[in-house]
């Protein structure tokens, strides 16, 4: 069960939502946990993608957010010899379907300028994770790596949920933010296309084709939630 930290400021409702809004709800609680899902944090980084934050803010978040047993942090060993923040097993099972219902709501929201999106992590969340199918996926067992422009995000698959990397990547996937936001909201089926055929896939064939199909990123793939509307194509 969620909420085995006391929050300093709750609801004081026996209600479900209330009381997952006790643990998810401050100010940038779920942004924070956004940029986790790309894989293991440094501190900076996390600074860095959240520029509007306060340092000691931050600080407070990571600390609640381990406390409540969805965040682990580790201090890794020489030479590295830094510490990095990572989603826990739980974090990946309970939070990660929250943010991918938020994104989808506001999906249709999302700024585009001159059709390119804001940031490389628009493009791996409107390209990838949301169209992430566990139907697909059952009996899949993967890292994977998506380089969106000069940003790396590391997850797997495993038992048909998305999971923290374990290990080096068995599939890489390169593209830039504009032709992933592309390959699922061009304007036309042509210029979907055409976004999905400048994306690479490097790996075994057989693991990058079902990597591919589970999420809508082969030929005639619709995402879910999107059919009628998202028509990507190899």
């Amino acid at each position: 069960m969620l909420g085995l930290v006391v929050p300093t400021r709750n609801y004081n409702q026996n209600c479900p939502i209330a009381l997952g809004l006790d643990v998810l709800g401050e100010r940038w609680t779920l942004l924070i946990l956004r940029e986790l899902v790309g894989g293991a944090r440094r501190y900076s980084d996390l600074r860095a993608q959240l520029p509007g934050i306060a340092t000691n803010l931050l600080a407070e978040r990571l600390k609640e957010l381990q406390e409540a047993g969805l965040v682990d942090r580790e201090d890794l060993p020489a030479p590295i010899g830094r510490t990095v923040y990572a989603l826990s097993d739980l974090g990946w099972r309970r939070v990660l379907p929250i943010l991918q219902a938020i994104a989808w709501f506001g999906l249709d929201r999302l700024d585009l300028v001159d059709g390119d999106p804001a940031s490389q992590l628009n493009g791996f969340l409107a390209g990838v994770l949301l169209a992430f199918d566990p139907a697909k996926a059952a009996g899949l067992d993967v890292t994977c790596r998506i380089q969106v422009d000069d940003r790396r995000f590391d997850f797997a698959v495993s038992q048909g949920i998305l999971a923290a990397a374990r290990g080096e990547p068995a599939v890489t996937i390169t593209a830039t933010a504009a032709d992933l936001v592309a390959a699922r909201l061009g304007a036309s089926e042509a210029k979907r296309k055409a976004a999905l055929r400048r994306i690479t896939f490097d790996g075994d064939q057989r693991t990058v084709d079902t990597v591919r199909d589970v999420f809508s990123l082969s030929e005639n793939a619709v995402p879910p939630g999107q059919s009628g509307r998202v028509g990507a194509s190899h």
